[in-house]
């Protein structure tokens, strides 16, 4: 499966399990909520400084963050 995809899900997984819309995921990480969006659509080339700011929102370390069930792959 393609990473973006992957990625986008597993911050879709990590939103859910923290209870917030992509709104408050988006204020929280100071990025635009349709940047969320296509990120968690997987439509994104994430940036590492992204990804670090997204982790940080939702409050996992970034070793947690790329811990991906076999389900996301």
């Amino acid at each position: 499966m393609d990473i973006k995809i992957t990625v986008g899900k597993r911050v879709k997984e990590l939103r859910y399990k923290l209870g917030i819309s992509q709104e408050e995921l988006a204020y929280n990480a100071q990025l635009d909520r349709t940047y969320i969006t296509s990120v968690e659509r997987g439509k994104r080339n994430i940036s590492i400084v992204n990804v670090e700011k997204i982790a940080q929102a939702l409050q996992v370390s970034l070793a947690e963050f790329f811990s991906f069930s076999e389900e996301n792959k």
